[in-house]
Formats: structure tokens, C-alpha cells, sequence
């Protein structure tokens, strides 16, 4: 039986975090390299190869190119599947400081939501609280993701190249 590939969660936590409406992080099943690539990048791998484009362009669209030609990589979760209005509502409620939690969920509401949100953390002084927890969230995610996809997750530091 083979060994189930390891994946870094700390990798994965910043893909999460990189996520976007341009672009996209994968997990390759085999290697377990994780690799973002832009929405430009993914759509100019299905066309022809563009000779004046520069190098680190056609670079970029090479690894693109190979995310799609290949069944080995799988699509890590969008922003839209990480739903961070819920994840600064939980760590709201969180909060033992009625007063605070009262805030920080009101600046939940309306127009300009996520803009309020970290306005009101930093007069409260929670900005540090809140990372912590957001990290704390995506690694959780992060490593339920991995195991769900029959991979190992790998929670080493990062070792210094």
C-alpha cells in the first residue's frame, strides 16, 4: 500500500490566504506541491503559445498549463468556499467582552462590511486576537482538507532554503 503524499498545511494556509477572484491554488495528489496560478494564466494555457510574450509570462502559463492537462492537481477551496463573513462572525462571538463581540458584529452588517469589520478591530484593539484566530481557522480547514483528499497533512516550519 502506498504512503499517503504529504502536504505542507502552512502552504496551504497562504494559498487560502491568497485566495481571490483572479486566482486559483492547487494541490498536486502525487507531489504534493501546492501551486497559485492567475485566471489570465489558466485562460492563455488553453490557447496557442504566444512567442512575444516574455519569459516569466510563458513561464507562468506553463505552470498553468500543467495544472489543466493534468487529473494530478486538485482545486484547493475558493474565497468563495472559505466564507470569511462567517469566520469574523464566530470569532465575534468568541469574544468574552460583550461590548466588543456587540461591535464587532454590528460592524458585520450592511455596505462595506469586511471594511468596518477591521476598522472596529483596530479601535478595540483586536487586530492580533483576529489573526490569530483566522490563522488558527485556516489551518484547521487546511489540514481537514488535505486528510479529505487522501493526502498527509505535514505541520513542520517552513526550513529556511
Amino acid at each position: 500500500m502506498a504512503t499517503a503524499v504529504s502536504v505542507s498545511v502552512l502552504e496551504v494556509v497562504e494559498a487560502l490566504e491568497l485566495a481571490s477572484d483572479q486566482m486559483s491554488s492547487y494541490v498536486n495528489t502525487s507531489t504534493g506541491e501546492v501551486r497559485t496560478v492567475t485566471h489570465e494564466d489558466l485562460q492563455l494555457a488553453e490557447d496557442e503559445d504566444d512567442p512575444s510574450a516574455p519569459d516569466w509570462q510563458r513561464e507562468a502559463v506553463e505552470d498553468a498549463r500543467a495544472v489543466i492537462d493534468s487529473d494530478e492537481w486538485v482545486e484547493l477551496p475558493s474565497k468563495f468556499d472559505i466564507h470569511e463573513w462567517e469566520i469574523m462572525d464566530r470569532f465575534a462571538l468568541s469574544l468574552s467582552d460583550d461590548e466588543a463581540m456587540s461591535e464587532l458584529r454590528g460592524s458585520l452588517r450592511g455596505r462595506g462590511a469586511f471594511r468596518h469589520f477591521k476598522a472596529t478591530l483596530r479601535r478595540l484593539d483586536l487586530e492580533d486576537a483576529w489573526f490569530a484566530y483566522q490563522r488558527r481557522t485556516l489551518e484547521s480547514m487546511a489540514k481537514s482538507w488535505i486528510s479529505e483528499h487522501g493526502m498527509r497533512p505535514d505541520e513542520s516550519p517552513r526550513t529556511p532554503p
